[in-house]
């Protein structure tokens, strides 16, 4: 007999025991469910779900994303590879949507790690996080897979002292400082173009003009990721200081730009350049001689490594964290000597990712 409305049915003894039965089940499901979102716990049978976030966009990203999915094809995971075209605020977008996703692991090069600090650490609670390239030092973040970017810009200025053995004036160029591997290969160029000792912690502001009575480094300018303000530094340089005698360019596009500055000036080959990074305008202009050197990462095994770290994570394996948090990949001088065989490599690197 159905129930008059508002009357409700006193429930059999059976009823009440096929209830507590589907309650428990349902408890237990989400119990389980609660227990696999938990950053690290394992995805089940299924392949973890992983982001590669980047802090841009340029050809040394395209070099990592290369490596990034032969991370995921060897560690039998799936990558979504990130690039934010529009800075911090992108990148935080990103973040969030991966969240809301789902994601199992995010690898991430921070922006501005300190005002992004509660962000990643929000995240870190929610899924296996760890930084890339660039790092968040005292945030929640697992480890960091990238280079000593000290050691890395004091590289950098030995190239400029091979370059400029005499000494002269320098400028340096860069996308921003509040990235914390750019604020540190900076100071590394600096304190060894001033044979100043080893800290990474030193920080002279950008405005500032240093001289060691060897080298006279007239500033440092940014351009927040703007070529067209990258190459307007680098025009504006020259008019400014006829008497330039090194240009560094310490983000990827940087060393092209002063390249094509100097040819539009007729200077090209009076100004030296020494570049950072490794796309193939940089290593062409090694080459050709207008370019004295770089210094190099790795952002292939960035890429790879990053994610191999991430799916052994997920999977709850926590052998895979690197000792003391840091997994350095070394930078390398590439010079006119060289040029071909690094090239080369980076050639069969991303062939390789391109047949996995």
């Amino acid at each position: 007999m159905p129930a008059v409305l508002g009357t409700p049915m006193k429930p059999t003894m059976r009823a009440v025991l096929q209830g507590i039965a589907l309650a428990l089940v349902l408890a237990a499901g989400i119990g389980c469910g609660r227990q696999a979102s938990e950053p690290g716990t394992g995805s089940g049978s299924r392949k973890p779900r992983l982001a590669y976030v980047t802090n841009g966009i340029a050809s040394f990203w395209v070099i990592a994303e290369a490596g990034a999915r032969t991370g995921a094809s060897e560690s039998g995971a799936e990558v979504d590879v990130r690039m934010p075209a529009e800075g911090i605020t992108d990148q935080k977008r990103i973040v969030e949507d991966l969240l809301v996703r789902g994601i199992d692991g995010i690898a991430i090069s921070p922006i501005d790690p300190v005002n992004q600090a509660q962000q990643i650490n929000d995240a870190a609670r929610q899924a296996v996080l760890i930084t890339h390239d660039s790092d968040a030092p005292g945030t929640r973040r697992l480890c960091y897979v990238g280079m000593d970017n000290y050691k890395a810009g004091r590289m950098c200025g030995e190239l400029v002292k091979e370059a400029m053995p005499g000494g002269g004036t320098v400028m340096i160029f860069i996308g921003r400082l509040e990235q914390d591997n750019a604020r540190r290969r900076r100071q590394g160029l600096i304190d060894e173009l001033l044979d100043r000792s080893h800290d990474a912690e030193r920080y002279d502001p950008p405005e500032s003009i240093l001289n060691n009575g060897r080298y006279n480094i007239l500033g440092t300018l940014t351009d927040q990721f703007d070529r067209a303000k990258a190459k307007a530094n680098a025009e504006d340089t020259i008019a400014r200081h006829p008497d330039l005698g090194c240009m560094v360019g310490l983000f990827a596009y940087n060393p092209p730009l002063c390249v094509d500055v100097l040819k539009q000036a007729g200077k090209l080959g009076k100004v030296k350049i020494v570049a950072f990074d490794e796309p193939e305008e940089t290593l062409q202009a090694i080459k050709d001689g207008h370019i004295y050197g770089t210094v190099v990462q790795n952002p292939f095994e960035y890429g790879r490594r990053s994610v191999q770290i991430l799916a052994g994570l997920v999977r709850g394996d926590r052998a895979v964290l690197p000792k003391d948090g840091f997994l350095d990949i070394p930078a390398r001088k590439i010079l006119r000597n060289n040029v071909d065989v690094f090239w080369n490599e980076l050639k069969q690197q991303m062939a390789q990712s391109n047949g996995s």
